[in-house]
């Protein structure tokens, strides 16, 4: 048992995670420590993941939905919203859009309402999404957050070919999840906290956990995602793929004030806390956070961004259409100035989907984030992922920026041989080829 920070902070550089004493304490420990926190955080994902981040965009299909969430703006009592229900040209239109920005994954959303977003509206949706594709370019994995459901569902979701399942419990407080949720589908506190059980058990061995930070007290949310993260690997063999971190904020037509705000010191140190306890996680950023702090918490655990997003159902290359998304956004770059961005602060922005079409999922994926294995496919990925998108859709400046890092990015590959080859692969990425990936 280790019971002061520099022992904790020695053990969790281990990458094997941190139990929950350990997370008490480092929830509880001075601010002073907080650079000792971050720095560990930092080393524990360059260990598992290398310099890679993975970047994607949000794509809602409908804003209808019969829940009450007192503090989004797709509630059911929010008239002052315009309601926006995409038909499949429009989803296709939409993709269209994505894939000519440079995106090569998506994560569909929509508001839940069993009469006009089903299932099979769903189904079609990915299909359609599957099926788009503009010179050749294409989106290679479409992950889905979508309401909680049945394992039949889950099962018809994992044979139309999806990612990763997404469902955030919002607050794992039963009393402020009821408050919060008053009417609609979603008010079943067991049923919402129970899904990922039923998507395992229908096939979902890729699955997404998350709190809306600022609906309850930041630190009981934390060691409850934790909880939930274990009794999931415990009981089902399986650890969640992600953990989101989206923090709460004003949404057009909520209710629900800033209670408990989580400050920007708290919420890296939150960040940076998942990463130790849950080193084999992906961590996902939102849009709702600033440039500055979305490049902050790169460093201190987060591997995933959202890129470019809009909220808003047929918002994307409609600037006018864009006041009906769910929240208020704060990072406004386009794709390609957040790769620059990215690149030049000494990250490798990746497009990758690799895993999921090597079948390097659920429990394989696991095992070789675990032994330390999957660094050096994450790393291969996302130098023949980049070149990629510098090759179709990078501006001159991003461009020259990813040219001056191909050499220092391919020293990093051990193995000499597998560096020659990729050496190879990204000359015939820049030359035009595409979708290489290991």
């Amino acid at each position: 048992m280790y019971d002061n920070l520099t022992d904790i902070l020695e053990k969790a550089r281990e990458c094997h995670g941190l139990n929950e004493r350990e997370v008490d304490l480092l929830l509880s420990a001075p601010h002073a420590g907080d650079e000792e926190i971050f720095a560990a955080a930092r080393a524990v994902k360059d260990k598992v993941y290398g310099k890679r981040i993975v970047l994607f965009a949000p794509l809602y299909i409908s804003n209808l939905c019969s829940n009450s969430c007192l503090y989004c703006a797709f509630r059911a009592e929010n008239t002052g919203l315009s309601r926006i229900h995409l038909t499949q040209a429009e989803v296709r239109e939409q993709t269209e859009h994505l894939i000519r920005m440079g995106h090569k994954r998506v994560l569909l959303e929509a508001g839940e309402d069993k009469t006009f977003t089903p299932i099979d509206f769903v189904l079609e949706s990915i299909r359609t999404i599957y099926d788009t594709a503009v010179d050749g370019h294409n989106i290679r994995r479409i992950n889905v957050n979508v309401a909680a459901t049945t394992v039949e569902d889950y099962r018809q979701l994992k044979k139309a070919g999806i990612g990763t399942y997404q469902l955030f419990q919002e607050t794992y407080h039963e009393e402020t999840y009821r408050y919060m949720h008053p009417r609609g589908p979603k008010s079943d506190y067991t049923y919402h906290l129970t899904a990922m059980e039923r998507a395992i058990d229908g096939g979902i061995d890729d699955y997404g956990l998350g709190v809306l930070f600022g609906l309850y007290d930041y630190r009981y949310e934390v060691r409850s995602l934790l909880a939930h993260a274990k009794h999931l690997k415990e009981a089902k063999g399986i650890g969640p793929h992600t953990i989101s971190v989206p923090r709460l904020r004003p949404a057009k037509g909520a209710t629900y004030p800033l209670g408990h705000v989580v400050n920007d010191l708290e919420f890296a140190r939150l960040v940076a806390i998942l990463r130790l306890a849950v080193p084999y996680t992906g961590l996902i950023l939102s849009t709702r956070e600033s440039p500055a702090m979305r490049d902050f918490l790169l460093d201190v655990g987060v591997s995933q961004l959202s890129a470019a997003s809009v909220t808003t159902p047929g918002g994307y290359g409609r600037p006018d259409k864009q006041e009906s998304g769910q929240f208020s956004g704060f990072d406004h770059r386009s794709l390609d100035e957040c790769v620059d961005s990215i690149v030049s602060k000494g990250y490798v922005p990746s497009f990758c989907t690799g895993c999921y079409r090597h079948q390097r999922t659920g429990k394989a994926f696991m095992h070789m984030v675990e032994t330390g294995d999957i660094k050096e496919f994450c790393q291969v990925n996302a130098i023949l992922t980049l070149a990629e998108f510098v090759a179709h859709f990078g501006s001159d400046t991003t461009r020259s920026g990813a040219q001056e890092k191909w050499e220092e990015w391919l020293s990093q590959i051990p193995d000499p041989v597998a560096r020659q080859r990729v050496r190879h692969d990204l000359a015939e990425v820049l030359k035009g080829e595409r979708d290489i990936y290991v």
